[in-house]
C-alpha cells in the first residue's frame, strides 16, 4: 500500500495520500491547503489522484478541496456538504467559506467506496461536525479518524454545530474497533485504537 502525508500548513492538518500497492491511481483524504504542493507530491510518487474524501468540512480539511479536485469527485457526508453552498448556515457566523467544488457526492454510514483499488468503509461519526466521518480501509488495515481521535486527545465538540452527545457516541464507536487497527488522525502522529484505549485520558474516562 502506498501511504503518504502532507502536513505543511498553519494548522498542521494531515492530508493523507492513499493507493493500492503498485497502483497508479490514488485517493486524497482532506486536501485542506496547498493543493499545488499535494499534486507535486503525487507527481513525484507517480500517482494520479482519482477522488477526494473529506472527513469533514472545516476549512483546514476542505478549504481548497474544490481547487485540488478540479473535475474529480469529492465525497463528503450530506450534513457537511452543506458547507460548500452555505458555510454560515452550516457552521454559524464564524464559519469559513470553502472554495467552490464541481462534483460533490454524498456518502452514507456503512457505504463501501471502491477508490484507487482500495475498499473504504464510511463510518459516520458526528459530534465534531454533523457530518464528520472516519474512513476504514479494507476492513482492519487502518482507519482515518479525522478530528474524532488524535494521539492522546480527541477533537473539539464546542463549535456552533458540534454535538457533545453525538461526539460521545462516536468515541464509543471508535472504541469498538480492533485494538491493532492503525489510526491516522487529521492532526498529529499515527497511533492505534489499542494505544488510545489504554492511554488517551478522554477515552479511558469513557471506559
Amino acid at each position: 500500500m502506498y501511504l503518504d502525508v502532507f502536513d505543511t500548513n498553519a494548522y498542521g492538518t494531515n492530508c493523507w495520500l492513499l493507493a493500492a500497492e503498485d497502483a497508479d491511481e490514488a485517493v486524497v483524504i482532506d486536501p485542506g491547503f496547498a493543493p499545488g504542493a499535494v499534486h507535486a507530491l503525487l507527481d513525484a510518487a507517480g500517482k494520479i489522484p482519482v477522488a477526494v474524501l473529506l472527513t469533514h468540512a472545516h476549512v483546514d480539511h476542505a478549504g481548497t478541496a474544490g481547487t485540488f479536485a478540479g473535475d474529480l469527485p469529492i465525497y463528503v457526508h450530506p450534513d457537511d456538504a452543506v458547507a460548500f453552498d452555505d458555510p454560515v448556515a452550516w457552521g454559524g457566523p464564524s464559519a469559513s467559506p470553502l472554495e467552490p467544488a464541481k462534483d460533490v457526492r454524498p456518502i452514507a454510514d456503512g457505504q463501501i467506496l471502491r477508490v484507487a483499488g482500495i475498499g473504504v468503509e464510511v463510518l459516520h461519526t458526528p459530534g465534531h461536525t454533523p457530518g464528520h466521518c472516519c474512513f476504514r480501509v479494507d476492513d482492519d488495515v487502518l482507519v482515518f479518524s479525522g478530528d474524532l481521535v488524535f494521539a492522546g486527545t480527541i477533537g473539539r465538540s464546542d463549535f456552533a454545530n458540534s454535538d457533545p452527545r453525538a461526539m460521545r457516541e462516536s468515541l464509543l464507536r471508535f472504541l469498538r474497533l480492533p485494538d491493532e487497527l492503525r489510526t491516522l488522525p487529521g492532526h498529529g502522529p499515527e497511533t492505534t485504537v489499542g494505544v488510545e484505549r489504554r492511554s488517551n485520558p478522554f477515552l479511558v474516562e469513557l471506559g
